[in-house]
């Protein structure tokens, strides 16, 4: 199944692993990489040396393509991205912020860019940057899909990038997790699923046993939708601790403390915190410091399958997952539900 992405990127299947903070990790991403997908590694959590150290070793576990995510507005996120640059990674997947620069380096080596996006303003603004594809995150999405669902947002922006006169990869997200969404998500404009519930489930990811198993129980509505949990609209599983951090917003002070918090705990040097707050501003230091302190709550639920005062970010798509199955298994089910969904359709 060829499309304009596995043309652009060299890889034979067109399904990707989003950058999936504390879950893209080495492990998985090559996991992916290695079945014929692209797997992103998520620096977001990441010092710009253990980000180095993690594209290393995904270098070392496959030869394929691969990306690196970097969420811009995030403390550390563009140091990582130089890292990526330095490192010469193929795919520098953006978000939340400008990326020009990152684009100017990414070219210097023949690397690709792929912006991240939620709504049109964003697509229109990423495509006339001249990014050479898009992430297009449906409301359905885990964590910060847009207010618009992926049957509608994925052909509004097809038709953008024509208007625009650019014929770019699109990459949907949001409400993937089998074959019948792949070729459905063709359908609609897309060039590539990316199933980020799908593989938090599987048995080379580092989510704990207890949420994987967790994932495989709930169903489609079980998930909360809410700008509680880190000052942006974000869906998260519904489970004890994702209805008592979403229940009410946090305030300042509190979410300051966190995030001073979780930087010690990631060994982020509060000079450096410091620059981000004189660059950002106070405003937009504020939104940073949800962020910081939602990844105490990400970490429970990911690492010790604590779910009552954990909160794992999940997608709809959790209704469609039964089992934890290995990535190259669920590339293989994928691709064959794929080829059997076309047969049905040419037949009718």
């Amino acid at each position: 199944m060829h499309t304009r992405l596995t043309r652009l990127l060299g890889i034979q299947h067109p399904i990707v692993l989003p950058g999936m903070t504390y879950i893209a990790v080495p492990r998985l991403v090559a996991a992916v990489c290695n079945a014929g997908g692209m797997g992103i590694l998520a620096s977001g959590g990441l010092t710009p040396q253990a980000c180095r150290e993690a594209i290393r070793e995904v270098r070392r576990l496959t030869d394929r393509p691969f990306g690196v995510g970097c969420s811009l507005l995030l403390p550390g996120a563009a140091e990582c991205a130089r890292v990526a640059l330095e490192e010469q990674v193929p795919v520098i997947n953006v978000s939340m912020g400008k990326g020009e620069w990152v684009m100017e380096g990414a070219r210097q080596y023949g690397g690709q860019v792929i912006a991240t996006i939620s709504n049109e303003a964003h697509a229109r603004s990423a495509i006339g940057a001249g990014v050479d594809g898009l992430i297009v995150t449906g409301h359905e999405a885990a964590a910060h899909g847009g207010a618009v669902s992926s049957m509608v947002l994925v052909p509004i922006v097809r038709q953008m990038c024509a208007q625009q006169g650019r014929d770019l990869p699109i990459i949907a997200a949001g409400g993937f997790a089998d074959g019948r969404g792949l070729v459905a998500a063709l359908a609609l404009g897309a060039d590539a699923v990316a199933m980020g519930t799908r593989f938090a489930s599987s048995i080379e990811s580092p989510v704990h046993e207890r949420t994987k198993q967790m994932i495989v129980s709930k169903q489609a509505e079980e998930t909360i939708y809410s700008p509680n949990f880190d000052s942006y609209p974000c869906r998260v599983m519904h489970t004890p601790g994702g209805r008592r951090y979403t229940r009410r917003r946090l305030s300042p002070p509190v979410a300051i403390t966190r995030a001073l918090k979780a930087a010690r705990e990631m060994q982020r040097p509060l000079g450096a915190l410091g620059r981000d707050v004189l660059r950002l501003g106070p405003l937009e230091a504020v939104k940073v410091a949800y962020f910081g302190a939602a990844t105490l709550a990400m970490r429970k639920a990911i690492h010790e399958g604590n779910l009552d005062e954990g909160v794992q970010l999940i997608g709809q798509s959790q209704g469609l997952v039964h089992d934890v199955a290995s990535v190259e298994q669920i590339v293989q089910r994928v691709l064959a539900e794929a080829d059997e969904v076309r047969a049905q359709l040419q037949r009718l």
